[in-house]
Formats: C-alpha cells, sequence, structure tokens
C-alpha cells in the first residue's frame, strides 16, 4: 500500500507577479504553466513548460521524489536561457528522464526498486545574468520571478514494466529470469489501519484490560515504511469512551504500549484524578518524556478521544458524538521518539502494573502509518441503540440516587428531630424503641416524579433507615437501599410461584441495579437475554452485562468473557475481549480463597444424572454429616479431616463454616497426629483465619507436619522463612525438597524468587526460568501459577510462550469458573432441585449456565427435559437445545451431552433440521470421551445404510485403508463398543457384537462350496424323488392290467423276501401318492379311498 499525495485540481498554480521596469510593456508579467499529459512517474514523462520572460531569464525544471528511505530528493534537472524572445509566451516540451529504480520493475539487473511515495516537479524562472548562466543555482526557487510545481502520481513497483537493458545475459543466467519473470507476487492485502475494538468494553479499574499485539506487515512495502518510521513515529489513535469517574489515586490506564523489557514505551496515555490526559513517550536516547493536556475529559457522556503522534509532534483532540470538535491541544518536542509497535504489547485499560479508567469503551481504531486530521478519522460508533441505552441508564440512576440519598437525609433528620423530645420524656423513648418507625409521607418531590418512581417511593417507605447497617455515608446508605430492594425481590423470585410474578419484579431490580447493587444488574441481564417470564430483549440484556461487568459483579463479568470466547448471542469472537473479563475474575478468585467472609462455596461438579453424588450431598442434619461428625467425635481422622473440609469450604451441601471447621482442625491436630489436619490448622494459626494468630504455635505444628514427609508442609516452612524471617536461602532449601516431593506450591514459590532476582547465588531478575517454574506448578493445578502462564500466553511476551490467545483464554477461564462467589449461586441451585422448589432451581441454574459454567448448562438442559412444562411457560428460548448446545460447545463437556445433540441432528428436533453429518460428528466425539455408546451409534448409522466421511474415521483414529469395507469398520466400531463398557456384565455392546459375529458366519456358510454341494445331492433326490412317482402312477392306472400273484414258487426265502419288500414298497408307494392327490384335489370324484 502507497501513501500518495494528493495533487488537488491536477495542477497547482502559485505564481509571484513582478512590476516590469519599462512602462512601454506594463501589460505583461512573467508567468510560467506546467502540463502534464499523464501524470505519473514514467520513464520520458512528457512535460509541456509554457513561459514569458520579460527580461533575458534562465528557466529551471527539476523532479523531486520522496521515497520510504529519504525526502526531498532531486532525481532529475534541466535549465535553458532565453535571452530573445521578450513579451512573447512560448511553450517547450520536456521528456523526464527518472533512475531506473523508480520507473521499472525488478528484474535481473535492478535488483531492489524503491517504492516512491510522491514526485513534486518544480518550474520557475529568474532574471538572472546571462553570464551567471553556468553558475549553480540550488537554492533559487524561493527569489524566482515565476514558478510553478505539479505532482505526479507515483506507480507501485509491481505495475511498472519491464525495462530493455539491451545486453546479453548468459544462457543460464536468462533461462533462470524466464522461468520468474511473469510471477507476480501477491502482496497480501493489509491496511494500516487497525480495529483494535470492535465492540464496547465495560472497564471496572481494575488491574485487567485488553491486550493486543501488532506483528510486522506482511506486505514489505508497509513494513518497510514501518521500520523506517520507528525512530519517526507516524500513527494516529481513535478511542471512543463513556467515562464514569476520574482517577481516584495517581494515574490510570488509557492505552499505552508495554516493551519487551516490561517498561512502558510510545505512547502512553493516561487518566490523572483531576481527569486530564497524561500522556508520556520514550525517547531515543533511553529515558522518558511527559506531558499533560490542558482541558479534562467530561463525565457521563460519549466522546472520541483522538492523539495523532508525527514525529516530535502530539496532536489531543476530543470529539463529541455529532463528530464536533470539543477541545483541542498540540504539544512539539525537539526529541527524537522511539517506537516499534511489534517489539511489545498495547493495552486497553488496566494490567498488572496500573489500574485502568472506571469506562466504558466504544471503538478504537488505530492507524499504525499514517498521522490523520479529526475529519479523516473513520471510526463511528455502530451500536448506536445500546450508546443510546447507557447514557439513559446512568441519567435514570441518578435520579433514583439522589432520591435515595434525600430520602434517607430526610428520614434522619426527623428522627433526630424526635430523639431530642424523647430523652426528656419515657413515654415517649419507649415508643422510639419499640413502636413503629419514622417514615416520610409528606414528599417534597413533584408528582410527576412520584408516579416515574413509584416504587422505588413505596419501598423506601417500608425500610427502617435506623438499622446499624445502613451508615452514615451516602453512598453505603444507596449502595444498601439497593442490596434490600435485591433480597427482598430474590426472596420472592425464590418462592414457589415466583417466577409468574416476573413483570412486577423486573422495575424493582432496575432500581437496585441503579443503587449500585450489581447483583441486581446481572439478574436483569440474563431475564433479558433468555426471556426468563418476560419476552427476550438482547439490547436490554447486553445493557445489564456491560452495567453488571462495569460494576464489577463476578457473574456479570464471566458472562461477558464467556459469549466473547464463543461468539454466540450476537457476541462477537473476540479473545482479548474475553480474557480481559476471565484475568479479571481469575484475578479475585485467587483473593476470595483467601476471604473467609462472603457468600462462597466450594464449586462442585455434581450432574443431576448422577444418582450417587446426589446420594452424597448432605446438610448440617443429614445422615452423612451426622455420620462424619459421629466418627469425627471418636477420634478418625479421616472423618475430622474431611468433616473441617466441608465447614471451611462449603461443600457437599454444608453452609460454610470457618470457626466451626478450625475447631475440628484443632482437635484433629492434638489428638490424631494426622500430619494434614496438623498442617492445615498451622496455615489458620499463620494467617489468623478465623482465629487469633499465633505464629510459634503454627511454626511448631509446621515442622511437626513436615518431619512426617508432608510436601506442603515442607513448603510452608519454606514459605515462614521468606515471609517471616526473609531468610532466601532457607526458604529455597525447603521449596527444593517440596518441589521434588511434586508439591506445585513450591514450584511457583521457586519462580517468584527468580522473578524477584533474590534468589540465592543468582544475581539479577531471570523471567525465563521463573516462567518454567511457573508452568510446572499451573501443571500441578497452582491456581497463581495458571494466571501467570495465561499472562504469558496473551502478551507473548515470553520466548518459551509464543502468544496464544486461546489457551490463555482457557486457562483464565479455568480459574475463574473456581470462584467462590459462583459456587454459591451452584450450591442453591443444587439444593432447591434436592427439596423440589423447581423456580428456584430453574432461576439458580440459569444464572449459573450464562456464566458458562458446563455442569450447570447440561443440569438446566436436564430439568427442562424432566419439567418441559415449567421451560416453556417461563423461559422465551428453547432451553433443551440451548443448554446442551452451549455444553457441547464447551472442552469439558461431557460425552451424554454429545450423544444428546446427535440423537437432535439426526432424528430432527422441534424447529431444528435433521444433519447426518453434524449428528456423526457428536456420536464420533462422544465416542472419543470414551462413551461406548457413541460407537454404537456410529455402527447403527452404518447398518442404516450410510457412510462416516473420512475425517471423522480420522479423528477416531480408524484406518480407512485397513477397514475399507463396511463389514470390517462395523466389527472395529462393535468390538470398541465393547471393549469401553462394562465387560464384566452382558451389555448391548456385547450383545451386538455376537450378534454382528453369527450374521458374518451365517453369511459366510452361506456362501461355502460345502453349500454348494449339500444343495446339488438334495436337488438330485428331489428329481429322483420325481421320476419314481410319475412312473407308479402311469403303471397304476393302464386300462386292462391288474397284478396276479406269480405261478412259479419261490426257489428260496431269499426272493421271497425281496418280493414281499418290494411289494410293500409298492403299497406304500401307490398309497402315498394317493393320499397326496386326495389333499392336493380334495373335490375330485374319481378319486376314493
Amino acid at each position: 500500500m502507497l501513501n500518495f499525495v494528493p495533487s488537488f485540481g491536477k495542477e497547482t498554480l502559485r505564481t509571484t507577479a513582478v512590476t516590469p521596469q519599462f512602462e512601454q510593456h506594463m501589460d505583461y508579467v512573467d508567468f510560467i504553466h506546467l502540463n502534464v499529459l499523464e501524470k505519473k512517474v514514467l520513464n520520458n514523462s512528457e512535460v509541456s513548460v509554457q513561459y514569458l520572460c520579460s527580461k533575458p531569464c534562465i528557466i529551471n525544471l527539476e523532479a523531486v521524489a520522496s521515497s520510504e528511505f529519504r525526502t526531498g530528493v532531486p532525481v532529475y534537472r534541466r535549465r535553458w536561457k532565453d535571452e530573445k524572445n521578450l513579451y512573447i509566451s512560448r511553450t517547450r516540451k520536456v521528456h523526464l528522464k527518472f533512475p531506473s529504480i523508480m520507473v521499472y520493475r525488478d528484474d535481473y539487473i535492478i535488483r531492489n526498486s524503491i517504492i516512491v511515495h510522491s514526485v513534486i516537479v518544480y518550474a520557475w524562472l529568474s532574471h538572472k545574468s546571462v553570464s551567471s548562466y553556468d553558475v549553480e543555482q540550488n537554492e533559487d526557487y524561493q527569489d524566482a520571478v515565476a514558478k510553478n510545481y505539479t505532482f505526479l502520481e507515483a506507480v507501485p513497483p509491481f505495475e511498472r514494466p519491464y525495462k530493455d537493458h539491451k545486453v546479453c545475459l548468459q544462457w543460464g543466467a536468462d533461462y533462470l529470469w524466464m522461468l520468474q519473470a511473469n510471477r507476480i507476487p501477491q502482496c497480501p492485502h493489509e491496511s494500516d489501519g487497525v480495529q483494535i475494538l470492535n465492540f464496547i468494553y465495560a472497564s471496572s479499574g481494575e488491574k485487567t484490560g485488553i491486550m493486543k499485539k501488532f506483528e510486522q506487515f506482511e506486505n514489505r512495502e508497509l513494513e518497510t515504511v514501518r521500520q523506517h518510521q520507528i525512530d519517526y513515529p507516524m500513527f494516529t489513535v481513535s478511542i471512543w469512551l463513556y467515562l464514569l469517574h476520574h482517577c481516584e489515586k495517581d494515574l490510570c490506564g488509557i492505552l499505552y504500549f508495554i516493551d519487551p523489557k516490561e517498561m512502558y514505551s510510545t505512547p502512553a496515555v493516561f487518566l490523572n484524578e483531576e481527569g486530564y490526559v497524561h500522556i508520556q513517550m520514550h525517547l531515543m536516547r533511553g529515558d522518558d518524556l511527559a506531558v499533560k493536556t490542558s482541558f479534562s475529559l467530561p463525565l457521563k457522556q460519549w466522546f472520541r478521544l483522538d492523539l495523532s503522534f508525527k514525529g516530535g509532534q502530539v496532536e489531543v483532540s476530543t470529539v463529541g458524538k455529532n463528530l464536533k470538535r470539543h477541545h483541542h491541544q498540540s504539544f512539539t518536542f525537539r526529541e527524537d521518539f522511539y517506537y516499534d509497535d511489534t517489539a511489545g504489547y498495547f493495552v486497553l485499560g488496566g494490567s498488572g502494573y496500573v489500574n485502568g479508567i472506571e469506562a466504558f469503551f466504544g471503538p478504537v481504531k488505530y492507524y499504525r502509518l499514517n498521522v490523520l486530521e479529526t475529519e479523516q478519522i473513520s471510526n463511528p460508533l455502530h451500536d448506536k441503540e445500546t450508546v443510546e441505552q447507557i447514557e439513559l441508564y446512568y441519567e435514570r440512576c441518578m435520579d433514583i440516587q439522589e432520591i435515595v440519598y434525600e430520602y434517607r437525609y430526610i428520614v434522619r433528620q426527623g428522627e433526630k428531630a424526635l430523639r431530642n423530645c424523647y430523652y426528656e420524656n419515657y413515654y415517649l423513648e419507649l415508643i422510639y424503641k419499640y413502636g413503629e418507625k419514622s417514615k416520610c409521607d409528606a414528599f417534597m418531590w413533584g408528582k410527576e416524579l412520584r408516579e416515574k418512581y413509584h416504587t422505588l417511593f413505596k419501598l423506601l417507605q417500608e425500610m427502617d433507615f435506623s438499622a446499624p447497617d445502613v451508615l452514615e455515608d451516602g453512598s453505603d446508605t444507596v449502595l444498601e437501599v439497593g442490596r434490600r430492594i435485591f433480597e427482598k425481590v430474590a426472596k420472592g423470585l425464590s418462592s414457589a410461584d415466583g417466577l409468574s410474578n416476573m413483570g412486577s419484579s423486573v422495575p424493582l431490580l432496575v432500581d437496585s441495579s441503579c443503587c449500585g447493587y450489581h447483583k441486581a444488574s446481572y439478574f436483569l441481564a440474563v431475564i433479558f437475554e433468555t426471556g426468563l417470564g418476560v419476552s427476550v430483549d438482547h439490547t436490554k440484556g447486553l445493557l445489564y452485562s456491560l452495567v453488571g461487568a462495569q460494576g464489577n459483579e463476578r457473574l456479570a463479568v464471566m458472562n461477558l468473557g464467556y459469549k466473547h470466547y464463543q461468539g454466540i448471542n450476537n457476541y462477537p469472537l473476540d479473545l482479548e475481549l474475553s480474557y480481559a473479563y476471565y484475568s479479571n475474575i481469575a484475578i479475585k478468585t485467587s483473593l476470595d480463597q483467601h476471604t473467609i467472609k462472603g457468600e462462597q462455596a466450594f464449586v462442585e461438579t455434581i450432574r443431576l444424572m448422577d444418582d450417587e453424588l446426589l446420594k452424597a450431598q448432605t446438610k448440617e442434619n443429614g445422615d452423612v454429616f451426622m455420620w462424619l461428625k459421629h466418627e469425627a467425635t471418636r477420634g478418625n481422622a479421616a472423618a475430622q479431616q474431611r468433616l473441617a473440609q466441608m465447614l471451611f469450604w462449603g461443600q457437599q451441601g454444608v453452609a460454610k463454616n470457618p470457626e466451626a471447621a478450625i475447631e475440628w482442625y484443632a482437635k484433629g491436630a492434638i489428638e490424631t497426629e494426622d500430619p494434614v489436619l496438623i498442617y492445615d490448622y498451622a496455615i489458620v494459626l499463620f494467617k489468623g483465619q478465623g482465629v487469633k494468630k499465633n505464629t510459634k504455635l503454627a511454626l511448631e505444628l509446621m515442622k511437626k507436619a513436615a518431619a512426617k514427609g508432608l510436601p506442603q508442609a515442607v513448603n510452608g516452612l519454606g514459605w515462614y522463612y521468606h515471609n517471616f524471617k526473609r531468610d532466601y536461602r532457607k526458604a529455597a532449601e525447603h521449596w527444593l525438597i517440596a518441589e521434588e516431593l511434586g508439591n506445585p506450591d513450591a514450584s511457583y514459590n521457586l519462580g517468584v524468587l527468580y522473578l524477584d532476582g533474590i534468589y540465592p547465588g543468582v544475581p539479577g531478575r531471570n523471567q525465563t526460568v521463573a516462567a518454567r517454574y511457573f508452568y510446572k506448578a499451573a501443571q500441578g493445578g497452582h491456581i497463581e501459577g495458571t494466571l501467570r502462564c495465561s499472562l504469558y500466553y496473551i502478551t507473548g511476551n515470553m520466548e518459551d510462550f509464543p502468544r496464544d490467545p486461546e489457551k490463555a483464554v482457557i486457562w483464565a477461564k479455568h480459574i475463574a469458573e473456581k470462584n467462590g462467589y459462583l459456587g454459591h449461586v451452584i450450591r442453591k441451585a443444587l439444593n432447591a432441585y434436592l427439596e423440589l422448589s423447581w423456580h428456584e432451581a430453574l432461576l439458580h441454574y440459569v444464572l449459573a449456565a450464562e456464566t458458562g459454567i458446563e455442569v450447570s448448562q447440561s443440569n438446566l438442559a436436564h430439568i427442562c427435559e424432566e419439567r418441559p412444562d415449567l421451560a416453556r411457560k417461563y423461559l422465551a428460548t428453547d432451553c433443551v437445545w440451548r443448554y446442551y448446545n452451549f455444553s457441547v460447545s464447551q472442552v469439558n463437556a461431557p460425552s451424554f451431552a454429545y450423544l444428546k445433540m446427535g440423537d437432535f441432528y439426526y432424528y430432527g428436533y422441534q424447529n431444528q433440521s435433521k444433519d447426518l453429518e453434524l449428528s456423526m460428528r457428536m456420536y464420533a466425539q462422544a465416542a472419543l470421551e470414551g462413551d461406548s455408546q457413541g460407537f454404537f451409534n456410529l455402527a447403527l448409522v452404518i447398518e442404516e445404510g450410510n457412510s462416516i466421511p473420512s475425517y471423522i474415521l480420522d479423528h477416531l483414529e480408524i484406518d480407512r485403508a485397513l477397514h475399507s469395507t463396511n463389514t470390517s469398520l462395523l466389527q472395529e466400531l462393535y468390538y470398541r463398543c465393547w471393549n469401553n463398557s462394562n465387560q464384566e456384565s452382558i451389555s448391548p455392546c456385547s450383545l451386538a457384537l455376537l450378534y454382528f459375529y453369527m450374521r458374518v458366519f451365517w453369511n459366510n456358510i452361506l456362501q461355502s462350496t460345502l453349500i454348494y454341494f449339500m444343495g446339488t445331492f438334495l436337488l438330485s433326490i428331489l428329481v429322483a424323488f420325481a421320476v419314481q412317482y410319475f412312473q407308479a402312477l402311469s403303471a397304476h392306472n393302464s386300462p386292462g392290467t391288474r397284478s396276479e400273484p406269480s405261478s412259479d414258487e419261490p426257489s428260496s426265502s431269499g426272493n421271497s423276501n425281496e418280493d414281499a419288500t418290494r411289494l410293500v414298497q409298492q403299497d406304500e408307494s401307490t398309497f402315498s401318492n394317493n393320499l397326496s392327490q386326495q389333499q392336493s384335489n380334495p373335490q375330485n370324484p374319481l378319486v376314493t379311498s
């Protein structure tokens, strides 16, 4: 892609008139015009120069070219003098001769033609003396009597002709050249304009953001330009923002570049506490330079921030929705900036180095090679409906927050006045203490406002603002009101017929959301997204998802991360955006696990189809819990350990109770000498979780557990020496031992020593070795290690971790899905299901499923199959299809979900059409998961006359060459089916395999030579019987013939016997034949018995 300089109007005339000295020629003015027939940079381009001289003059013609290497290089010069033709307009044609590398293609001799950006042809005349003609006149253009210039358009290298060099090449060289002469390299279609962000991003002000890395241009021309602009940056960035607050502390990140050494580079754009833009650049000499705008960025309105960098000049502008400029400021520096956008990565929002801004990012456009004016930037706000909804939401919320704050103030003032009276009257004091609480019935607000927010005013009247949980601080009061509204709505929705009241609950949830309680925001997002009791509204669903995520509601953040990871429900597939959301919750998951407060529960994979796991669920008064408690009381170490874990983490249906868990840890550590219990108790003593810190006792217990060979206890001793004693040598010694024992915590801790540069005997930081330890820890399931590796994969800044955004998302998602607040919602859904509270179970499973938790998606689909009436009544989406479909899109999908979707595609599901190939893909995936039913279903597909595509067989690792026939393929599938099923009992696969072998055996018999001979033998016997029958029939029916005994005496007994036997045979034969005739002809009167 070339940067052409536009030639507006084809010609630009810059003629300076000079007053003649001779009065008789006052009407003549010197001029010079240029006329180019074809305004392109071609060899022998013809230029027509028209001029008029009032004195003897010298005419100059010069062509100046600019390329990616240099600018303002003279490439052609021509001059001539005119002394005689005064006051006469003359025209002279000139053929421009340019260097070959500018006008011809690469060939065997011209190896590298240059990319020309522009060529300017200058023409001027001067009244110099003719005697000075031979003197150099390089700088007389500005002093010319008349001057003019025009632009020539550059021709791309591969559109230029070949040059006829008029030389003879050697035969070999000529042949090699002819082989590639007509092969025009196809440069990939690339533009320097890159859309960094297309969709709205909710930045919560945390240390997470969108990370983008740019590679070198594939287009040679663009890449050459980029490399030559490293020391003279020319780029433009355009960012749409809806800013909610200015930075609370120091600086907050808007857009900045991180180099391979993890340092800020050019550009680094931040927001400060006053709302001014802080811009930092990295200089060529190595240090940094920063400036600050004189204007601040507006709050709660959409605007576009445009920044352009051209060498040492920085332009900053803000533009409104109407694209009118609000502010503009320029900064000029004499220093050279360093800028290489491929040596590192960009960050939008926060990162590990700085918090992000509290805002919504709109589209972000980045022009890598060009400096554009505000009017030239193409970066529109695409989703205008959502943009307007965000503005309307915050306008409404400002009214609600103001009403709540003022109402609370009025009630408090009234209570304060009454309280002063109560101190003087004991009766009134008792009324205040035990009577009805104060209300504000006389509203100071107008009728219109009261009608608009009538549900809010009604709720405010019902609230007790004298309660201790309503603090003096106004913002906390507003949040507390939001919490109370939400809890009231959630309780109603969880009742027996709660979902039928969804229509009246939505306005209350909106009020709760506006008060800053963003659990309500996520409820609203799911309600509108799925049509839970209301009509589906994707715009409102997106609005409340964004609002909830910006307010740091964990489930709302995960919902957006999941939707962008899968690219579903009109959310664009964007792995970097998905990672920004998932990494936020992954970081919180690590912190939440160290916090015993809050509504958290351990995330367990419990499927509603697994009866064994469902039976194991219990409560504090359940049989399983009571039995464990009984065994723990008797001193059973395993029971004590399990009971303490259940209570500490809130597992298996037991409510989280850290205090009770610590009692069992202490009892087990003292009584049973179990190393795990000793270690767990030592940890809570070290950290003071639910118990007073006791470092001395904790150290004793940790050493005791380590002496018993417990790897995590050995790691714990290293942790003690690192954190409490700062003895890194002893810490490293213990961690090396623990790592050899397979402890992932030790691997991570060793990585930290290398990363911080404090590993004993190793000078400086070593990020490469640290990353290897982090990876080893991640392989062992370590949360922080996994987070570190996901960061390496998204940035691509580590040598051993090539950039892989998808892997980064998968690893961050894996950690985020362990979050305790999500586990609490899943536990509430499961408990409701076990108690047959269908409305509550449906509600909470929908909330969990929309965050992308696979087990909740398959469980919700199961509920919708089990209670189709409930799903049809309250969900506007097809619940079974939607959530089984979501389930099979996950990396950890269960095999039964693949089988379900395979059946849906095979038979057709409601409004969904049949798709045999998709069905086979689902069955194959179930088979790969080790499910025998998948192989069985694939075999049935073949039995019904269908064929399996070769890529599916390759996926199953079935060699098509070895199994070229359907019989061979069926045998392989049935065998794998039997091999993956329970071989100790009779299964459908074993019966199918037996039946298959019987069929093969029978078919082989039918096709054998034995059957051929047996058939021939039976046929000959039948023929013999038929001949004998017709002979006997003809003898019996002959006229005048009768049978008489022989007159000859028998000579011996043998002959007699033969005759008797023959007679008997004949009689039997006759009788048999007659009988057969009777049976075949029962109506024939000629036949008698």
